[in-house]
């Protein structure tokens, strides 16, 4: 009787298998063939990715959007978006009694009184601070490495205004709590509106629904975090995904080496498990950093109250550019015209703020109508080999450095003991000319090291051996390159600057003269990339770049 149930239950089971395969089957076909989705799927994993690690910035920053989604999800059950007083009664003793608005009171709760309710702000909190920091470093690896040029200029132009939408993110979510902090940054904000001209004060009234702080800003701002900014973030990156796919993945050179996965991987399926390992790497990560170091702790600070004045209020890092910008101008830029008063403190500071966020956003273009290069581009640049756009890359990240020096001020006239005035005037002198120190000294320094691999080339590696030829000369012993590395040091091209042509007319416009005129000052200082005549005559002619061969050979010969 055992051995039949036992043969009967075998049988069921496969019977079992085979039906839920074949529904599983059924279920594949039936979806394959109204979406046609097995082809996508197969186009999509034959896609190589590449495998260096500077490709892992962009990583994540989609890991922590995913970690923001989820752990937001988690704290929209319990956070309430209402500026409406009520008396903190919570698990926190310090503020009991203490009058506050809802949503601070709520925030309370969610850190004392909902179970992981504090960790999951962390992760929250942390994630963001992360969704940030990755996209800037991604597209500052984008930007030096020349990966912006055609065909990839408007997914530049999504990434910048991912990396934007993201602040703004950042900037709403932090100031939902209603504290001491956050209301001192809106405050920031309200000063800031209200300075533009004619229409600054009617913008603030519709901000915040009056006169500051207003009766449902946290509503409002809380709309903005939860609802539009991260459908329209949803929807950049999902354009912005599409346009690496459809561009094909730029790569830094690989030709010629060994190694054949040296360029990447096929997403499927090695990329696609080594991506979700990634993932919990970056989740695990995230977690621990919540777990152990506390971010914005409210309690501390209580809730908002506008009539003291807090001193120390800084702002999250991202958002330290636009404060420090406000500090660095100098005092008395306010202009009275027709009983009105101008306040260019404000104005000036929006103006070079808005200028430096447009020009950053149109880069490629520019460099694109400077330069007339209107090939495609999918092998990526070493820095050191377009020597004026790194020095412009490093002029921009000086003056970003500054500004955001300049948030913190205070803090480092307090902890290093130094007067506030002297603080301030050093950053404005580094603000301004710290750019243009930047720029020649990076330039200079690619120049060299494009000089310097020149001479790798044509000579081979100083080895620090010295050897006697059969002549009696002393000779040092150079280490030749590999052909790979050879042609890595080499395999760049010479642009030249654009010449003057009339147009059909016989003129030449105003606007040809600038563009030859950029043209010259962007390509005037270059270095000519070693030829295969120059390569020949310096392995042929020079005895001081031997080789361990042509030492070897010498001792033979002797």
């Amino acid at each position: 009787m055992t051995t039949v149930n036992t043969r009967e239950s075998a049988g069921d089971q496969t019977v079992g298998a085979k039906k839920t395969g074949g529904f599983t089957a059924t279920a594949a076909n039936y979806i394959d063939e109204r979406t046609s989705i097995s082809g996508a799927v197969k186009e999509l994993g034959r896609k190589i990715f590449p495998d260096h690690w500077s490709f892992l910035l962009g990583e994540v920053a989609l890991y922590s959007f995913v970690i923001i989604l989820l752990s937001g999800s988690f704290l929209t059950f319990f956070f309430q978006a209402s500026m409406a007083e009520v008396v903190y009664d919570g698990s926190y003793a310090p503020l009991k009694g203490i009058p506050m608005s809802v949503a601070m009171s709520s925030t309370m709760d969610i850190s004392f009184d909902i179970r992981g309710g504090l960790l999951m702000r962390q992760v929250h909190h942390w994630a963001a601070l992360l969704f940030v920091a990755a996209i800037g470093l991604h597209m500052l690896r984008i930007y030096f490495t020349g990966a912006f040029r055609k065909p990839r200029e408007l997914n530049w132009v999504i990434g910048f205004i991912l990396f934007i939408l993201a602040m703004a993110e950042g900037f709403t979510g932090y100031s939902l709590p209603d504290d001491l902090l956050s209301g001192n940054g809106l405050r920031i904000i309200d000063g800031l509106v209200k300075g533009i001209p004619v229409i600054g004060t009617w913008t603030s009234f519709l901000l915040f629904g009056g006169e500051f702080p207003g009766t449902d800003i946290v509503g409002r701002l809380y709309s903005l975090h939860i609802l539009l900014l991260p459908a329209i973030i949803v929807a950049l990156i999902a354009m912005h995904l599409l346009f690496v796919v459809v561009h094909k993945h730029t790569q830094y050179p690989a030709a010629g080496h060994t190694n054949q996965n040296v360029v990447g991987y096929p997403v499927l399926p090695v990329y696609a498990a080594k991506a979700g390992g990634f993932f919990f790497i970056v989740f695990g990560v995230v977690m621990l950093i919540a777990s152990l170091f506390t971010i914005n702790p409210i309690w501390n600070y209580g809730p908002y109250d506008p009539s003291p004045v807090s001193a120390g209020t800084q702002p999250d890092w991202y958002i330290g550019f636009a404060d420090g910008a406000m500090r660095l101008i100098p005092p008395g830029w306010e202009v009275v015209w027709l009983n009105h008063t101008y306040s260019l403190n404000i104005v000036v500071v929006l103006a070079v703020v808005g200028l430096f966020i447009v020009t950053v956003m149109v880069y490629p273009f520019i460099e694109a109508w400077i330069t007339g290069d209107k090939r495609e581009h999918h092998v990526l640049d070493r820095p050191r080999n377009a020597p004026t756009r790194t020095a412009i890359g490093a002029a921009g990240v000086t003056f970003y450095a500054s500004l955001w020096a300049a948030a913190s001020s205070d803090i480092m006239a307090t902890h290093f003991h130094l007067t506030m005035e002297g603080v301030i005037h050093t950053l404005q002198a580094t603000t301004l000319l710290g750019p243009i120190l930047a720029f020649f000294i990076a330039k200079r320094v690619c120049l060299a090291l494009q000089k310097k691999d020149r001479e790798i080339v044509l000579h081979g590696y100083e080895s620090g051996r010295i050897v006697r030829l059969p002549g009696g000369e002393f000779v040092e012993v150079h280490q030749p390159v590999d052909e790979y590395e050879r042609w890595k040091l080499v395999s760049y091209s010479d642009f030249k600057p654009l010449m003057l042509r009339p147009n059909a007319q016989g003129k030449i416009g105003p606007a040809e003269k600038v563009r030859a005129g950029l043209s010259r000052w962007f390509f005037e200082d270059r270095i000519t990339p070693v030829t295969q005549t120059e390569l020949n005559r310096a392995h042929g002619d020079h005895p001081s770049a031997i080789t361990d061969q042509e030492h070897q050979s010498a001792i033979t010969d002797k």
